[in-house]
């Protein structure tokens, strides 16, 4: 548990108000109308999410998604690395057990590689214009 709380502590110090408001903002259908207001730090920001049932020590998929979509890859990181050294779920093992969201480079990975030489779709020759025709025919 203490590690659990050293990494919120270290996300906490890691996000200014301007990173919150864009946190909050990217979870605003999960947080009642006028809550929003009364989170004014990263640490009320984790507590809302855990006294939500949004966080908790083995469940960190929610402030991946967060993150992720708010474009904050520094705290994904530190959020990944937590999940694989100390609750020991690898990326493999997170498919399985949908314990925690795949990271985005893993989800776009077979996006960004190139295709094989069979999933490339080989098209046909243009058909020839009925002028091309005749002058090969002349030819």
């Amino acid at each position: 548990m203490a590690e659990y709380r050293s990494l919120l502590e270290e996300l906490a110090q890691n996000i200014t108000a301007e990173d919150l408001e864009q946190l909050k903002s990217a979870c605003r259908e999960d947080i009642p109308s006028g809550e929003g207001d009364a989170i004014a730090t990263g640490q009320h920001w984790f507590d809302f999410l855990e006294r939500h049932s949004k966080l908790d020590r083995a469940n960190l998929s929610y402030i991946e998604h967060i993150f992720e979509i708010s474009r904050r890859p520094d705290l994904l990181t530190k959020v990944v690395q937590y999940r694989t050294q100390v609750l020991k779920i690898s990326e493999e093992d997170e498919v399985d057990t949908k314990l925690t969201r795949i990271p985005s480079a893993k989800k776009y990975k077979d996006i960004i590689r190139q295709p094989s030489e069979e999933e490339i779709i080989k098209l046909a020759p243009l058909p020839k214009r009925p002028e091309e025709e005749e002058e090969e025919d002349e030819g």
